[in-house]
Formats: C-alpha cells, sequence, structure tokens
C-alpha cells in the first residue's frame, strides 16, 4: 500500500474516533495538556502500526492505544500514582439517610460527578468512562484492558460504589463543594 493509501485509509478508520480518544486520555490524565500529549502520542502509535490493524472495530482498538499510551506516559511523569488497593471496607456506602432527598435534588450536579469521577482510582476511572460515557462493552472493555471480564465486571461495580459513596458524602456535608 502507498504511504498515500495508507494516510487516506488511516484517516477514514480511526479520525472518526479521536474524539473518544481524547476524551478517555482526559478523564485517564486528569487535565487537558496531559490528555493532548497522551491522544497525540496515541495517534503517533495508530498511525505507525495502522498496517498491522486486523480488527473490525478501529475505536476500540484506537481507545486500547491510547490506553497502553497513557499507562506509557504516567510511569514516566507520575511514577508516584500507582494504583490502589481497596478493601471491602473503603467500599462500604454508609446510609445517607437525610441526605437522600438532597441527593435525589442535586443527581443533575454534573461537576460533582466529574470530581467524584476524577478521584476514582485510574483503573476504575477507566471502565466507567468506558462503559458509562463511550457506552463501550464489557467484551470490549475487557479486550481494551486486556482482563477477562469478570474483571471489568468487578472493577465497574467497586467504581459505581466509590462514586456513590463519594457524593453521598459529598450531599451529606452540605452540597458539592
Amino acid at each position: 500500500m502507498e504511504e498515500r493509501e495508507r494516510l487516506q485509509a488511516f484517516e477514514q478508520t480511526v479520525l472518526p474516533h479521536l474524539d473518544a480518544a481524547h476524551n478517555l486520555a482526559r478523564w485517564l490524565a486528569g487535565n487537558d495538556q496531559d490528555a493532548q500529549d497522551v491522544a497525540q502520542e496515541a495517534c503517533l502509535r495508530a498511525f505507525k502500526f495502522f498496517g498491522s490493524f486486523r480488527g473490525d472495530n478501529p475505536r476500540a482498538w484506537l481507545l486500547s492505544i491510547v490506553r497502553n499510551t497513557f499507562y506509557t506516559w504516567l510511569r514516566k511523569n507520575r511514577p508516584a500514582a500507582a494504583t490502589v488497593a481497596l478493601d471491602d471496607e473503603a467500599l462500604e456506602v454508609a446510609d445517607p439517610g437525610a441526605a437522600g432527598e438532597a441527593l435525589q435534588l442535586r443527581q443533575g450536579d454534573a461537576e460533582a460527578v466529574r470530581r467524584a469521577i476524577a478521584a476514582l482510582p485510574v483503573e476504575f476511572r477507566e471502565v466507567i468512562v468506558l462503559r458509562e460515557m463511550e457506552a463501550m462493552s464489557y467484551k470490549d472493555i475487557a479486550s481494551l484492558a486486556e482482563v477477562p471480564i469478570g474483571t471489568v465486571m468487578s472493577r465497574l461495580a467497586r467504581a459505581r460504589k466509590l462514586l456513590h459513596k463519594q457524593l453521598a458524602r459529598e450531599y451529606a456535608a452540605g452540597g458539592p463543594s
């Protein structure tokens, strides 16, 4: 394949998924500048290895490259940001009681949800973003993250519990800060 044909095929196959790639990079990295660096590097890698793309899901393939690029970037730029091990006690959600009404009234507070997602450990944040924001299947997430589907389901359940706990705590304390 000529370079021009390769570039055209890449543009048609991969470029429609750049928004999803940047979105995932932003959620993983935590800020736009780092996300741009990760997404740009991922696109360069995708182009470099485009000849080896044989799948039927270019979006999942690109997001997998973004994820791997992010973890390479993380080890290089934030070596202290290791994944966090959580025990069952950390996942217990107190009954918000009186805060339940406040929680229902403020469910639309997107900023509180964004902060809660951003505070999640990266392995939980990525499954929430891929499932809830990018609408990927458990199977595609498992393939992308190179983990069993059961691990995806477990991480997603734990991420949801952590989000609920954080939001309940925030609203019980009088609302979003």
